[in-house]
């Protein structure tokens, strides 16, 4: 258990946290209701995986950030529609071997304190795997200024998935990460 500033980084079951993830996940991303029914189902999916590793950041008595992740597998949905971008810029070995941080999410009021950092730092250490590979909205973002300040890099831009209206980046990171230069989190 990691301590920060009034807020304490713990293990969670991810099922058993979906719904009070996705709020915050709602309230940090901007998600409609009907986003977040959608996602529900998308977490619930990803519980299941083999290696899925889910963290929870508690203040004031409730969870003021989330981050969970799972080593990839080519055939995950998200693999396959980046796959063809990495691969255009010569990364798609990026998709083996590889921990892919699926959601990380810190309520406005928690950022920049240390919250998305802390909680990155433990999903990747816990990985077991020698790099980590994420997407983030393709722009510049304190989220995207977070990940480079751990190491990460882009590996391709302008990546659309389906039903989306943003750009992302697609971002790896040879663990373990970098001592971060900067408190900004997501």
């Amino acid at each position: 258990m990691e301590q920060l500033t009034e807020v304490t980084i713990e293990a969670v079951d991810l099922a058993a946290w979906a719904a009070d993830a996705l709020e915050v996940q709602a309230v940090a991303f901007g998600l409609s209701d009907e986003e977040v029914a959608v996602r529900l189902q998308i977490v619930a999916r990803h519980a299941e995986q083999p290696g899925v590793l889910a963290f929870g950041a508690f203040g004031d008595r409730r969870l003021v950030g989330f981050g969970y992740g799972m080593p990839n597998r080519r055939e995950h949905w998200w693999s396959t529609v980046i796959e063809p971008h990495l691969d255009a810029q010569g990364h798609g070995d990026w998709l083996d071997d590889v921990f892919a941080v699926t959601e990380l999410h810190v309520l406005p009021e928690y950022q920049g304190r240390g919250v998305g950092s802390a909680l990155i730092r433990t999903l990747c250490e816990r990985s077991g795997r020698p790099r980590s590979i994420l997407s983030a909205i393709d722009a510049e973002t304190p989220a995207r200024r977070l990940y480079r300040s751990l190491g990460y890099r882009d590996l391709a831009r302008m990546v659309r998935f389906p039903n989306t209206i943003r750009p992302y980046a697609v971002m790896g990171a040879q663990l373990p990460l970098r001592q971060s230069q900067s408190a900004n989190s997501r």
